[in-house]
């Protein structure tokens, strides 16, 4: 029997396309998802471009020919409805005059009506699906990748082989291993099976189809050195060119920004490589706003960015006066030189970025649109850099399993122009890694 779906609003704005996601099953969309639609549709953010993209997918669909209210065949052979509903019986705590509350009663209603026809509440609301099944109606999170933290591709990996292998990687400066289903760009520690202290380090080259060593910069990244093995896969994927998509997730502490501008510093800067290193980072308070800054637009973004140059003055302190194009030029100085541009992702739509090396900070708070928005930003010769923790989420629209930076690693795991590393190790302090493993 086909199912019957009744979608929630939140369900509509996390994924305007959604209605073609559930087979040939039955979509009901409650009348009062319509109305909370039409409130959203005059807001400028993401919402309200969802909001916008779901009404006139539904108006073509009304002007093919079919009528909402009997039901218009979707491309994936479900039926799409927009109902009134017959309203069941709520407790008297669940007031009518909340949307929520009246689309438990039309799923009340509609599961008395065909009580042998499954009725699925689908929505991104917590607390509903906790009323829902309280109810009796089956309730369900929208979750169109559903990939945890903990089950993401790492980027890394540990094999064992025989001592002299080990030997061969360092002599002959590549490595060839069979049966190993390595992925482009990922690195390998390797292990001696006899001797665990006797390791290397690599990265899978699939044009080469073998271990090839890691870049490992004598003077370090503007005085950073890799503190762990998964410091050194970083700084191997920033600093190659050939690699033109970075994703480093990580926790707290665990060096993803720093490492991230002091690389597009290397390659800007020193090297030059690239136009311009322009970081940017999505404006997410955490806990309250304090309402509207004063000033003009840098003034307004200062406090927005000031983790972003924190980190560039820590390098700065820690280069002193190494001879690099940098030293003692200070932040402010590679701004003025157009070396250096720091903004808020609010303007990237429409923007090409060519010849720059781009760094997208707190990128778990970005939905998986956004994310394509920005990558779709890169010119020739552009590299993009993504860093983020999914388990420090400020966007209540998306959540660990469902972010734009997951849904990128998820998508770009087989590509060869991308690379990824999970930081698990933090090295900011010896109290900040307590309060990430404690608290």
């Amino acid at each position: 029997m086909r199912q019957a779906f009744i979608l929630d609003t939140n369900v509509i704005l996390f994924d305007p396309n959604a209605i073609n996601k559930f087979g040939n099953n039955d979509l009901i969309i409650p009348i009062v998802v319509i109305e909370e639609i039409d409130r959203f549709k005059r807001d400028m953010g993401e919402n309200g471009r969802h909001a916008r993209q779901f009404s006139r997918l539904i108006d073509d669909m009304r002007k093919g020919g079919g009528e909402l209210a009997k039901g218009v065949r979707l491309p994936s052979g479900g039926l799409l409805t927009v109902e009134l509903g017959d309203m069941g019986p709520l407790p008297f705590e669940l007031q009518m005059d909340k949307a929520d509350n009246r689309i438990l009663a039309m799923a009340m209603g509609l599961k008395k009506e065909q009580p042998k026809r499954p009725v699925v509440l689908v929505t991104k609301d917590t607390n509903l699906r906790i009323k829902a099944d309280a109810l009796g109606i089956l309730a369900q999170d929208y979750e169109p990748s559903n990939v945890e933290p903990d089950q993401l591709y790492s980027g890394t990996t540990m094999i064992s082989v025989d001592s002299h292998l080990v030997d061969e990687f360092y002599s002959q400066k590549k490595l060839v291993v069979k049966d190993q289903n390595l992925k482009p760009n990922q690195y390998v520690i390797i292990k001696d099976s006899a001797n665990p202290n006797h390791t290397a380090m690599g990265r899978y080259s699939r044009e080469l189809d073998c271990l090839v060593p890691l870049f490992k910069p004598a003077e370090g990244l503007w005085g950073i050195f890799p503190k762990n093995a998964e410091q050194a896969f970083a700084i191997d994927a920033l600093l190659n060119d050939e690699i033109k998509l970075v994703s480093l997730v990580g926790k707290a502490g665990t060096g993803k920004t720093l490492l991230a501008i002091a690389a597009g510093l290397v390659k800007t800067v020193d090297e030059g490589i690239y136009h311009r290193l322009l970081v940017s980072r999505p404006v997410f308070p955490l806990g309250k706003d304090i309402g509207f800054l004063p000033g003009s637009i840098e003034d307004k973004l200062n406090p927005w960015m000031q983790p972003i140059y924190d980190n560039i003055d820590f390098l700065f302190g820690s280069t002193g006066s190494k001879g690099r194009r940098g030293a003692g030029k200070g932040c402010q100085e590679l701004m003025n030189q157009g070396l250096l541009q720091i903004e808020p992702l609010t303007y990237i739509r429409g923007r090409s970025i060519p010849a720059q090396y781009l760094i997208v900070d707190e990128s778990q708070n970005l939905t998986p649109h956004e994310i394509k928005t920005i990558v779709t930003r890169a010119g020739d010769d552009t590299k993009i850099v993504l860093t983020g923790d999914s388990f420090q989420i400020d966007n209540p629209y998306v959540d660990s399993a469902n972010n734009g930076l997951v849904y990128l690693v998820d998508r770009f795991k087989d590509e060869s122009i991308s690379a990824h590393i999970t930081l698990s190790k933090g090295e900011r302090s010896k109290l900040s890694e307590l309060a990430s493993n404690l608290l």
